[in-house]
Protein backbone atom coordinates (compact mmCIF):
# COMPACT_ATOMS: atom_id res chain seq x y z
CA UNK A 1 0.00 0.00 0.00
CA UNK A 2 1.47 3.64 -1.06
CA UNK A 3 2.69 5.26 2.11
CA UNK A 4 1.97 8.82 0.01
CA UNK A 5 -0.99 10.72 1.55
CA UNK A 6 -3.37 11.08 -1.01
CA UNK A 7 -3.37 14.66 -0.70
CA UNK A 8 0.18 14.53 -2.29
CA UNK A 9 -0.57 12.72 -5.31
CA UNK A 10 -0.54 13.73 -8.66
CA UNK A 11 -3.83 13.80 -10.04
CA UNK A 12 -3.86 11.36 -13.45
CA UNK A 13 -4.07 12.87 -16.96
CA UNK A 14 -7.25 13.36 -18.76
CA UNK A 15 -7.09 11.74 -22.25
CA UNK A 16 -7.99 14.25 -25.45
CA UNK A 17 -11.45 14.38 -27.36
CA UNK A 18 -11.21 14.97 -30.69
CA UNK A 19 -8.93 18.11 -31.66
CA UNK A 20 -9.76 19.97 -28.33
CA UNK A 21 -6.93 19.83 -26.62
CA UNK A 22 -7.43 20.56 -22.38
CA UNK A 23 -7.60 23.47 -19.98
CA UNK A 24 -4.56 23.85 -17.67
CA UNK A 25 -6.03 23.97 -14.36
CA UNK A 26 -6.09 26.82 -12.62
CA UNK A 27 -3.17 27.60 -10.16
CA UNK A 28 -4.05 28.53 -6.64
CA UNK A 29 -3.33 31.80 -5.57
CA UNK A 30 -1.07 31.18 -2.18
CA UNK A 31 -2.69 32.61 0.51
CA UNK A 32 -0.66 35.50 2.51
CA UNK A 33 0.84 34.34 5.94
CA UNK A 34 -0.23 35.98 9.09
CA UNK A 35 2.69 37.01 11.07
CA UNK A 36 3.16 35.29 14.50
CA UNK A 37 1.00 36.64 16.88
CA UNK A 38 2.94 39.20 19.61
CA UNK A 39 3.10 37.97 23.11
CA UNK A 40 0.45 39.79 24.94
CA UNK A 41 1.64 41.80 28.09
CA UNK A 42 -0.14 40.54 31.40
CA UNK A 43 -3.03 42.64 32.58
CA UNK A 44 -1.53 44.59 35.53
CA UNK A 45 -3.98 43.99 38.90
CA UNK A 46 -5.20 46.93 40.10
CA UNK A 47 -3.91 47.16 43.88
CA UNK A 48 -6.69 45.91 47.11
CA UNK A 49 -8.48 48.76 48.38
CA UNK A 50 -6.45 50.03 51.88
CA UNK A 51 -7.57 48.64 55.20
CA UNK A 52 -10.84 49.98 56.44
CA UNK A 53 -10.54 52.16 59.39
CA UNK A 54 -13.26 52.21 62.30
CA UNK A 55 -15.72 55.22 62.29
CA UNK A 56 -17.62 54.62 65.30
CA UNK A 57 -17.19 56.69 68.41
CA UNK A 58 -14.35 57.01 70.29
CA UNK A 59 -14.44 57.59 74.09
CA UNK A 60 -12.50 55.89 77.10
CA UNK A 61 -14.53 52.33 76.50
CA UNK A 62 -12.84 52.34 73.10
CA UNK A 63 -9.83 53.54 74.40
CA UNK A 64 -9.90 51.05 77.21
CA UNK A 65 -10.10 48.56 74.35
CA UNK A 66 -7.39 49.56 72.65
CA UNK A 67 -5.17 49.62 75.41
CA UNK A 68 -5.58 46.49 76.33
CA UNK A 69 -5.34 44.82 73.11
CA UNK A 70 -2.59 47.20 71.97
CA UNK A 71 -0.66 46.72 75.74
CA UNK A 72 -1.82 46.13 79.14
CA UNK A 73 -4.46 48.11 79.87
CA UNK A 74 -4.77 51.33 81.22
CA UNK A 75 -3.25 52.91 84.20
CA UNK A 76 -5.50 55.81 85.87
CA UNK A 77 -6.49 58.57 83.72
CA UNK A 78 -4.58 56.78 80.96
CA UNK A 79 -7.98 55.70 78.93
CA UNK A 80 -9.61 59.22 79.34
CA UNK A 81 -6.03 60.69 77.93
CA UNK A 82 -5.96 58.34 74.88
CA UNK A 83 -9.41 59.14 74.33
CA UNK A 84 -8.91 62.82 74.23
CA UNK A 85 -6.77 62.39 70.91
CA UNK A 86 -9.31 60.43 68.68
CA UNK A 87 -8.80 57.03 67.01
CA UNK A 88 -5.78 58.25 64.45
CA UNK A 89 -3.80 60.59 67.64
CA UNK A 90 -4.19 57.39 69.61
CA UNK A 91 -2.67 54.42 67.89
CA UNK A 92 -0.21 57.17 66.45
CA UNK A 93 1.07 57.87 70.28
CA UNK A 94 1.46 54.02 71.03
CA UNK A 95 3.69 53.54 67.39
CA UNK A 96 5.89 56.69 68.34
CA UNK A 97 5.87 56.55 72.36
CA UNK A 98 7.88 58.87 74.11
CA UNK A 99 11.57 57.73 75.05
CA UNK A 100 11.18 54.59 77.53
CA UNK A 101 10.92 55.53 80.49
CA UNK A 102 10.16 53.11 84.19
CA UNK A 103 7.89 54.89 86.93
CA UNK A 104 7.58 54.06 89.78
CA UNK A 105 9.27 51.41 92.30
CA UNK A 106 11.70 49.01 91.31
CA UNK A 107 10.57 45.22 91.40
CA UNK A 108 11.50 43.40 94.36
CA UNK A 109 11.05 39.69 95.63
CA UNK A 110 8.56 39.01 98.62
CA UNK A 111 11.95 39.53 101.57
CA UNK A 112 11.98 42.99 99.60
CA UNK A 113 15.41 42.31 98.07
CA UNK A 114 16.14 43.65 94.34
CA UNK A 115 15.78 40.60 91.93
CA UNK A 116 18.20 39.23 89.81
CA UNK A 117 16.60 38.49 86.22
CA UNK A 118 20.10 36.44 84.78
CA UNK A 119 20.53 34.20 87.53
CA UNK A 120 17.58 33.68 90.10
CA UNK A 121 15.01 31.26 88.99
CA UNK A 122 11.95 32.94 87.63
CA UNK A 123 13.42 36.45 88.27
CA UNK A 124 13.56 36.75 84.35
CA UNK A 125 9.67 36.47 84.43
CA UNK A 126 9.23 39.20 86.97
CA UNK A 127 11.83 41.63 85.28
CA UNK A 128 9.83 41.45 82.27
CA UNK A 129 6.22 41.66 83.89
CA UNK A 130 7.61 44.86 85.81
CA UNK A 131 8.50 46.63 82.33
CA UNK A 132 4.98 45.85 81.04
CA UNK A 133 3.75 47.76 84.58
CA UNK A 134 6.03 50.37 84.71
CA UNK A 135 6.53 51.63 81.14
CA UNK A 136 5.82 53.81 79.01
CA UNK A 137 6.08 52.10 75.49
CA UNK A 138 2.90 49.63 75.99
CA UNK A 139 2.84 48.61 72.51
CA UNK A 140 6.11 48.01 72.15
CA UNK A 141 6.30 45.82 75.18
CA UNK A 142 3.03 44.12 73.84
CA UNK A 143 5.06 43.51 70.20
CA UNK A 144 8.08 42.00 72.86
CA UNK A 145 5.64 39.64 73.75
CA UNK A 146 4.37 39.06 70.29
CA UNK A 147 7.72 38.20 68.97
CA UNK A 148 8.75 35.90 71.78
CA UNK A 149 5.41 33.78 71.16
CA UNK A 150 6.49 33.69 67.85
CA UNK A 151 9.77 32.41 68.07
CA UNK A 152 9.02 30.62 71.19
CA UNK A 153 12.26 30.43 72.99
CA UNK A 154 12.24 28.81 76.13
CA UNK A 155 14.73 28.68 79.19
CA UNK A 156 14.45 24.83 79.30
CA UNK A 157 17.40 23.89 77.32
CA UNK A 158 19.03 27.14 77.29
CA UNK A 159 21.61 28.66 79.57
CA UNK A 160 22.98 30.56 80.79
CA UNK A 161 19.67 32.68 82.18
CA UNK A 162 21.53 35.60 80.50
CA UNK A 163 21.16 34.22 76.95
CA UNK A 164 16.92 34.67 76.72
CA UNK A 165 17.27 38.45 78.34
CA UNK A 166 19.30 39.26 75.63
CA UNK A 167 17.14 37.48 73.08
CA UNK A 168 14.42 39.79 74.85
CA UNK A 169 16.43 43.09 74.00
CA UNK A 170 16.83 41.82 70.99
CA UNK A 171 12.87 41.16 70.27
CA UNK A 172 12.17 44.50 71.53
CA UNK A 173 14.39 46.97 69.24
CA UNK A 174 12.43 44.98 66.50
CA UNK A 175 9.50 45.50 67.79
CA UNK A 176 7.81 47.81 64.51
CA UNK A 177 10.77 47.51 62.66
CA UNK A 178 11.64 45.52 59.48
CA UNK A 179 10.22 41.29 59.90
CA UNK A 180 12.97 40.72 57.35
CA UNK A 181 16.16 42.33 59.92
CA UNK A 182 13.98 40.32 62.68
CA UNK A 183 13.95 36.85 60.90
CA UNK A 184 17.82 37.32 60.03
CA UNK A 185 18.88 37.96 63.64
CA UNK A 186 16.27 35.58 65.59
CA UNK A 187 18.70 33.20 63.48
CA UNK A 188 21.52 33.47 64.57
CA UNK A 189 20.59 34.84 67.83
CA UNK A 190 22.53 32.73 70.58
CA UNK A 191 19.45 31.51 72.62
CA UNK A 192 17.69 30.49 69.47
CA UNK A 193 20.86 28.75 68.12
CA UNK A 194 21.05 26.43 71.31
CA UNK A 195 16.87 25.90 71.41
CA UNK A 196 16.95 24.68 68.03
CA UNK A 197 19.99 23.14 67.60
CA UNK A 198 21.50 25.07 64.82
CA UNK A 199 24.93 25.66 66.66
CA UNK A 200 24.99 21.54 66.31
CA UNK A 201 24.02 21.64 62.03
CA UNK A 202 26.83 21.02 60.47
CA UNK A 203 27.89 20.16 56.56
CA UNK A 204 28.78 16.62 58.02
CA UNK A 205 25.62 16.24 60.35
CA UNK A 206 23.19 18.20 59.61
CA UNK A 207 20.22 19.49 61.86
CA UNK A 208 16.71 19.94 60.61
CA UNK A 209 15.17 21.21 63.66
CA UNK A 210 15.60 25.32 62.65
CA UNK A 211 15.26 24.60 58.77
CA UNK A 212 11.50 22.91 59.94
CA UNK A 213 10.19 25.94 62.25
CA UNK A 214 11.51 28.47 60.10
CA UNK A 215 8.87 27.52 57.32
CA UNK A 216 6.41 25.49 59.51
CA UNK A 217 6.40 28.01 62.48
CA UNK A 218 7.92 31.52 61.29
CA UNK A 219 7.38 32.37 57.46
CA UNK A 220 5.02 29.65 56.06
CA UNK A 221 2.85 28.05 57.63
CA UNK A 222 2.57 24.31 57.65
CA UNK A 223 1.14 22.74 54.27
CA UNK A 224 1.42 25.75 52.76
CA UNK A 225 3.53 25.02 49.62
CA UNK A 226 6.99 23.17 51.18
CA UNK A 227 8.03 20.08 51.20
CA UNK A 228 10.40 17.75 53.44
CA UNK A 229 13.26 18.12 50.72
CA UNK A 230 12.80 21.89 50.98
CA UNK A 231 13.08 21.19 54.83
CA UNK A 232 16.58 18.83 54.56
CA UNK A 233 17.64 21.52 51.96
CA UNK A 234 17.61 24.51 54.24
CA UNK A 235 19.03 22.97 56.70
CA UNK A 236 22.18 22.72 54.43
CA UNK A 237 21.78 26.67 53.57
CA UNK A 238 21.47 26.75 57.49
CA UNK A 239 24.59 25.06 58.48
CA UNK A 240 28.19 27.19 60.04
CA UNK A 241 27.36 28.03 63.36
CA UNK A 242 29.36 27.03 66.56
CA UNK A 243 29.67 27.68 69.91
CA UNK A 244 32.02 26.72 73.08
CA UNK A 245 31.17 25.45 76.50
CA UNK A 246 32.66 26.75 79.46
CA UNK A 247 32.22 24.31 82.95
CA UNK A 248 30.17 27.08 85.05
CA UNK A 249 29.01 29.50 82.29
CA UNK A 250 27.57 27.58 79.84
CA UNK A 251 27.27 28.37 76.09
CA UNK A 252 29.20 31.70 74.77
CA UNK A 253 31.65 33.16 71.77
CA UNK A 254 28.68 31.82 69.23
CA UNK A 255 29.62 32.28 65.81
CA UNK A 256 29.78 31.66 62.14
CA UNK A 257 32.65 28.82 60.92
CA UNK A 258 32.42 28.47 57.02
CA UNK A 259 34.65 25.37 57.80
CA UNK A 260 30.97 23.91 59.05
CA UNK A 261 28.99 24.71 56.16
CA UNK A 262 27.51 23.13 53.39
CA UNK A 263 28.58 25.25 50.19
CA UNK A 264 26.78 22.80 47.88
CA UNK A 265 24.38 23.61 45.56
CA UNK A 266 20.67 23.35 47.19
CA UNK A 267 17.21 23.30 45.63
CA UNK A 268 14.73 25.59 47.78
CA UNK A 269 10.98 25.78 46.67
CA UNK A 270 12.32 24.80 42.74
CA UNK A 271 15.68 27.66 43.01
CA UNK A 272 18.70 26.26 42.54
CA UNK A 273 21.86 27.87 44.75
CA UNK A 274 24.35 27.65 46.61
CA UNK A 275 22.73 28.90 49.22
CA UNK A 276 23.36 30.50 52.91
CA UNK A 277 21.46 31.50 56.11
CA UNK A 278 20.88 34.90 54.98
CA UNK A 279 19.44 33.31 51.66
CA UNK A 280 17.61 30.82 53.45
CA UNK A 281 15.58 33.94 55.16
CA UNK A 282 15.29 35.48 51.83
CA UNK A 283 14.02 32.32 50.17
CA UNK A 284 10.84 32.25 53.05
CA UNK A 285 9.92 35.89 53.05
CA UNK A 286 9.89 35.33 48.92
CA UNK A 287 7.72 32.45 48.85
CA UNK A 288 4.07 32.93 47.77
CA UNK A 289 2.63 31.67 50.95
CA UNK A 290 4.67 34.32 53.49
CA UNK A 291 2.60 37.05 53.17
CA UNK A 292 -1.00 35.72 53.93
CA UNK A 293 0.84 33.86 56.86
CA UNK A 294 2.30 36.73 58.43
CA UNK A 295 -0.85 39.09 57.93
CA UNK A 296 -3.26 36.66 59.22
CA UNK A 297 -1.02 35.21 62.48
CA UNK A 298 -0.17 39.27 63.23
CA UNK A 299 -3.88 39.97 63.21
CA UNK A 300 -4.89 36.71 65.42
CA UNK A 301 -2.70 38.69 68.49
CA UNK A 302 -5.03 41.61 68.52
CA UNK A 303 -8.46 40.65 67.38
CA UNK A 304 -9.82 37.18 67.88
CA UNK A 305 -12.06 36.47 64.73
CA UNK A 306 -10.04 35.79 61.44
CA UNK A 307 -9.64 38.75 58.90
CA UNK A 308 -11.92 38.64 55.59
CA UNK A 309 -10.51 37.55 52.27
CA UNK A 310 -10.43 40.97 50.96
CA UNK A 311 -9.08 43.03 54.63
CA UNK A 312 -6.68 39.98 54.35
CA UNK A 313 -5.32 41.13 50.92
CA UNK A 314 -4.84 44.49 51.47
CA UNK A 315 -2.83 44.00 54.74
CA UNK A 316 -0.31 41.70 52.45
CA UNK A 317 -0.49 44.18 49.76
CA UNK A 318 0.77 47.04 52.52
CA UNK A 319 3.03 44.34 53.88
CA UNK A 320 4.83 43.89 51.02
CA UNK A 321 5.00 47.54 49.75
CA UNK A 322 6.72 48.54 52.62
CA UNK A 323 9.16 46.13 51.91
CA UNK A 324 8.54 43.58 55.19
CA UNK A 325 7.70 46.16 57.59
CA UNK A 326 5.46 45.63 60.88
CA UNK A 327 4.62 48.83 61.76
CA UNK A 328 2.26 49.77 59.25
CA UNK A 329 0.65 46.58 59.54
CA UNK A 330 0.09 46.70 63.12
CA UNK A 331 -1.24 50.34 62.37
CA UNK A 332 -3.89 49.31 59.89
CA UNK A 333 -5.37 46.21 62.42
CA UNK A 334 -5.28 49.14 65.51
CA UNK A 335 -7.60 51.16 62.84
CA UNK A 336 -9.36 48.77 61.81
CA UNK A 337 -13.29 47.99 62.23
CA UNK A 338 -12.93 44.62 63.36
CA UNK A 339 -10.94 45.41 66.35
CA UNK A 340 -13.42 47.69 67.66
CA UNK A 341 -16.67 46.50 66.70
CA UNK A 342 -15.66 42.71 66.65
CA UNK A 343 -15.58 40.09 69.26
CA UNK A 344 -13.88 40.41 73.07
CA UNK A 345 -10.60 38.80 73.75
CA UNK A 346 -9.80 37.11 76.65
CA UNK A 347 -6.70 38.47 78.26
CA UNK A 348 -3.93 35.84 78.54
CA UNK A 349 -2.46 35.84 82.14
CA UNK A 350 0.66 38.23 82.11
CA UNK A 351 -1.55 40.57 80.07
CA UNK A 352 -4.25 40.55 82.78
CA UNK A 353 -1.99 40.29 86.05
CA UNK A 354 -0.05 43.86 84.37
CA UNK A 355 -2.96 45.15 83.64
CA UNK A 356 -4.20 44.73 87.33
CA UNK A 357 -1.40 45.94 88.54
CA UNK A 358 -1.24 49.00 86.37
CA UNK A 359 -4.71 49.86 87.40
CA UNK A 360 -3.57 49.58 90.93
CA UNK A 361 -1.03 52.16 90.22
CA UNK A 362 1.15 48.67 93.16
CA UNK A 363 4.55 47.89 91.66
CA UNK A 364 5.62 44.38 91.80
CA UNK A 365 6.99 44.04 95.52
CA UNK A 366 6.35 39.70 95.26
CA UNK A 367 8.14 37.22 93.88
CA UNK A 368 4.36 35.39 93.98
CA UNK A 369 3.47 36.52 90.66
CA UNK A 370 5.73 33.83 88.69
CA UNK A 371 3.54 31.46 90.46
CA UNK A 372 0.66 32.80 89.89
CA UNK A 373 0.98 33.27 85.91
CA UNK A 374 2.28 29.53 85.48
CA UNK A 375 -0.94 28.33 87.71
CA UNK A 376 -3.00 30.13 85.21
CA UNK A 377 -0.90 29.16 81.98
CA UNK A 378 1.88 31.35 81.29
CA UNK A 379 5.47 31.97 82.53
CA UNK A 380 7.60 34.20 80.98
CA UNK A 381 10.70 32.31 79.17
CA UNK A 382 9.05 29.38 79.99
CA UNK A 383 6.65 28.91 76.63
CA UNK A 384 4.93 25.07 76.64
CA UNK A 385 6.75 24.18 73.16
CA UNK A 386 8.19 26.05 69.91
CA UNK A 387 4.78 26.60 68.98
CA UNK A 388 4.39 29.22 72.25
CA UNK A 389 1.40 29.19 74.19
CA UNK A 390 -2.07 28.07 72.92
CA UNK A 391 -4.33 31.17 73.59
CA UNK A 392 -7.50 27.79 73.23
CA UNK A 393 -6.21 26.62 76.84
CA UNK A 394 -6.58 30.61 78.39
CA UNK A 395 -9.92 29.98 80.10
CA UNK A 396 -9.84 25.84 81.63
CA UNK A 397 -10.84 24.76 84.56
CA UNK A 398 -7.23 24.22 85.55
CA UNK A 399 -5.84 27.79 84.59
CA UNK A 400 -8.80 29.90 85.81
CA UNK A 401 -7.61 28.97 89.57
CA UNK A 402 -4.38 30.57 88.60
CA UNK A 403 -6.19 33.55 87.67
CA UNK A 404 -8.78 33.91 90.61
CA UNK A 405 -5.43 34.00 93.04
CA UNK A 406 -3.58 36.06 90.85
CA UNK A 407 -7.19 38.20 91.50
CA UNK A 408 -7.18 37.90 95.20
CA UNK A 409 -3.35 38.22 95.50
CA UNK A 410 -3.68 42.07 93.56
CA UNK A 411 -6.81 43.22 95.63
CA UNK A 412 -5.03 41.74 99.00
CA UNK A 413 -3.02 44.46 100.63
CA UNK A 414 -5.61 47.12 100.08
CA UNK A 415 -8.36 44.89 101.54
CA UNK A 416 -10.96 46.64 104.12
CA UNK A 417 -10.06 45.85 107.62
CA UNK A 418 -13.01 45.07 109.61
CA UNK A 419 -11.42 47.00 112.67
CA UNK A 420 -14.40 49.78 112.23
CA UNK A 421 -17.47 48.01 110.04
CA UNK A 422 -19.85 50.33 111.14
CA UNK A 423 -18.55 53.22 108.35
CA UNK A 424 -19.00 50.81 105.58
CA UNK A 425 -22.13 51.23 103.01
CA UNK A 426 -25.00 48.97 103.02
CA UNK A 427 -25.99 49.90 99.79
CA UNK A 428 -25.79 47.25 96.50
CA UNK A 429 -25.56 50.19 94.42
CA UNK A 430 -22.79 51.93 96.37
CA UNK A 431 -20.63 48.92 96.81
CA UNK A 432 -20.57 48.00 93.40
CA UNK A 433 -19.73 51.22 92.19
CA UNK A 434 -16.78 51.24 94.78
CA UNK A 435 -15.84 48.17 93.80
CA UNK A 436 -14.78 49.25 89.98
CA UNK A 437 -13.28 52.44 91.43
CA UNK A 438 -11.07 50.18 93.28
CA UNK A 439 -10.14 48.90 89.81
CA UNK A 440 -9.48 52.30 88.02
CA UNK A 441 -13.13 52.79 87.17
CA UNK A 442 -13.02 49.93 84.11
CA UNK A 443 -16.04 49.72 81.90
CA UNK A 444 -18.66 47.43 83.33
CA UNK A 445 -22.01 46.51 81.66
CA UNK A 446 -24.77 46.88 82.94
CA UNK A 447 -25.44 43.47 83.12
CA UNK A 448 -22.60 42.74 84.89
CA UNK A 449 -23.09 45.32 87.53
CA UNK A 450 -26.71 43.87 88.06
CA UNK A 451 -25.49 40.54 88.81
CA UNK A 452 -22.95 41.81 91.38
CA UNK A 453 -26.08 44.01 92.87
CA UNK A 454 -27.87 41.16 93.59
CA UNK A 455 -25.19 39.08 95.57
CA UNK A 456 -24.54 41.99 97.45
CA UNK A 457 -28.66 42.16 98.40
CA UNK A 458 -28.42 38.20 99.10
CA UNK A 459 -24.96 38.43 101.19
CA UNK A 460 -26.79 40.99 103.45
CA UNK A 461 -30.44 40.03 103.12
CA UNK A 462 -31.51 38.24 106.14
CA UNK A 463 -28.26 39.23 108.46
CA UNK A 464 -29.06 40.60 111.84
CA UNK A 465 -28.63 44.32 112.54
CA UNK A 466 -25.22 43.28 114.86
CA UNK A 467 -23.63 41.55 111.84
CA UNK A 468 -24.81 43.37 109.31
CA UNK A 469 -21.83 45.75 108.98
CA UNK A 470 -19.29 43.08 108.80
CA UNK A 471 -20.56 41.33 106.10
CA UNK A 472 -20.86 44.32 104.51
CA UNK A 473 -17.10 44.87 104.34
CA UNK A 474 -16.83 41.20 103.55
CA UNK A 475 -19.45 42.23 100.39
CA UNK A 476 -16.94 44.84 99.41
CA UNK A 477 -13.91 42.88 99.73
CA UNK A 478 -15.90 40.00 97.85
CA UNK A 479 -16.81 41.91 95.81
CA UNK A 480 -13.20 43.55 94.23
CA UNK A 481 -12.68 40.47 93.61
CA UNK A 482 -15.82 39.13 91.94
CA UNK A 483 -15.74 42.14 89.45
CA UNK A 484 -12.21 41.49 88.37
CA UNK A 485 -12.86 37.89 87.70
CA UNK A 486 -16.11 39.00 85.36
CA UNK A 487 -16.30 38.35 82.24
CA UNK A 488 -16.22 42.18 81.38
CA UNK A 489 -12.34 42.42 82.85
CA UNK A 490 -11.31 38.95 81.69
CA UNK A 491 -11.80 40.37 78.29
CA UNK A 492 -11.19 43.13 76.20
Amino acid sequence: MSTVPPYAKKPPKKKAVGKTKPKPAPVAKPKPVAPPAQPQAPVAQAPPAPPAVYQGPFGKEQAERLLWRAGFGPAKGQAEQLASLGLQGAVSALLQPQPETLTGAAPVDRRGNAIAPQDALGHDHLWWLDRMVRGNQPLVERMTLVWHDWFATSRQGVSPQKLLTDQNQLLRRHALGSFQQLLLDVTVDPAMLIFLDGQRNTVRSPNENYARELMELFTIGAGRGYTEQDVREQARALTGFRSDFVQGVGRTNFRYDPAYHDTGTKTVFGKRGAFGWEEACRLCLEHESHPSFFVEKLWSYFVPTAPSAETSRSLQHLYKSSGYQVGPVVQAILLHPDLHQGARMVKSPVVLIAGMLRGLGRPLDTDGWVGFASAAGQQLFLPPNVAGWDEARWLDTNTFRGRWQAVSEAARPAALSTRNPAAQPKDPAELVARAIAFWGSPTISEETQATLRTFVWRALDGVSAKNRDLFAVYAENALRVLLAMSPDYQTS
